[in-house]
């Protein structure tokens, strides 16, 4: 593989799409080609001082084998359809929708947290899974507290903004009036819990290798454009000061932590790409625990920057041997 891969986004006219072709750019990568559904073929979009022409994402287009790296950015349906397509031809595949996330045998990667498990798709079939939105950031505070003094239990409240329903969502919140905003749970419901819920403890349960961890989530859709917050109760397995806890987060990778008066929100996180924490205090609830909150931006961080932080994990895998 050349030291400038050849990669497809796959998805490229939505919400997360739009965002990877920005980074893409920015991150200096040239040889870039934009996939969307037949009704956006055809159009231009943004690609550093220029543009791509989206071409239509059909299994011939994924199988021609003249791309060395894929990321996804569809519905599960469609990349059960087109993600084994690209990986059949010799393609390296990065998926952000929930087909391969809980699936035996796929990595699911935040790469602060277990990056290496990436490398585990060289010796399969490539395809990698990116985890929920609300997960990579979680998981990016979770895994430096865990190391330290070992989690026993979490409690999560997640405040997920429009962006992570789609494009549409965006555009339907821009023209809402503000007395029409409200909260919604407006997710698959599987029983008295939400997929959302219980993708967010499955996924954190493997991220981390702890499958019986103790973890209990409610998820909310808020009228915010962009940035998903959290708010989190932790017990740990070992005291852990709330002052020992901050000193650990502010040398955790892509983690920021933010001292009172400031305090993390969707908007000071928007267009950022590092997970802001903060009100970090003990929890009077119960021994050995602590309360944080987080706000980060989930079309960047939560979806297109760790595909492709993903990407280049695989990439200097295979430039490695």
């Amino acid at each position: 593989m050349d030291s400038q891969p050849r990669i497809g986004i796959v998805g490229a006219t939505g919400a997360v799409g739009t965002i990877t072709l920005r980074l893409l750019a920015e991150r200096g990568y040239e040889h870039v080609r934009a996939f969307a559904s037949a009704r956006s073929a055809g159009a231009a979009l943004p690609f550093g001082r220029g543009s791509l022409v989206v071409e239509e994402a059909t299994p011939e287009a994924l199988d021609a084998g003249d791309v060395d790296l894929f990321l996804f950015s569809i519905g599960t349906s469609a990349s059960r359809e087109l993600v084994p397509v690209a990986a059949g031809a010799g393609a390296l595949c990065v998926d952000k929708s929930s087909a391969y996330r809980l699936v035996d045998g796929y990595p699911l990667v935040v790469p602060e947290v277990n990056g290496r498990r990436a490398l585990e798709a060289l010796e399969r079939d490539g395809i990698v899974a990116n985890p929920n939105c609300c997960t990579i950031p979680l998981t990016c505070i979770l895994k430096p507290l865990h190391d330290e003094a070992g989690l026993e239990r979490v409690r999560v409240s997640t405040y997920q903004s429009v962006s992570g329903a789609g494009a549409q969502r965006m555009d339907a919140l821009a023209h809402e009036a503000p007395a029409e905003h409200d909260l919604v749970m407006d997710w698959t419901w599987e029983g008295d819990e939400s997929d959302e819920e219980s993708k967010l403890r499955a996924e954190t349960r493997k991220i981390l290798e702890l499958p019986d961890l103790a973890i209990s989530a409610t998820c909310v859709r808020v009228p915010v454009l962009v940035g998903h917050a959290e708010a989190i109760w932790v017990e740990f397995e070992e005291p852990l000061s709330p002052h020992d806890a901050m000193a650990i987060l502010s040398e955790a990778p892509s983690v920021r932590v933010l001292r009172l008066p400031e305090f993390p929100t969707p908007k000071d996180a928007a267009g950022g790409d590092e997970v802001l924490v903060g009100r970090i205090r003990k929890d009077e609830g119960t021994p050995n625990g602590l309360s944080l909150f987080l706000a980060s931006d989930n079309l960047r961080k939560g979806a297109a920057l760790n595909a492709i932080q993903i990407a280049e994990v695989l990439l200097a895998g295979v430039a490695a041997g």
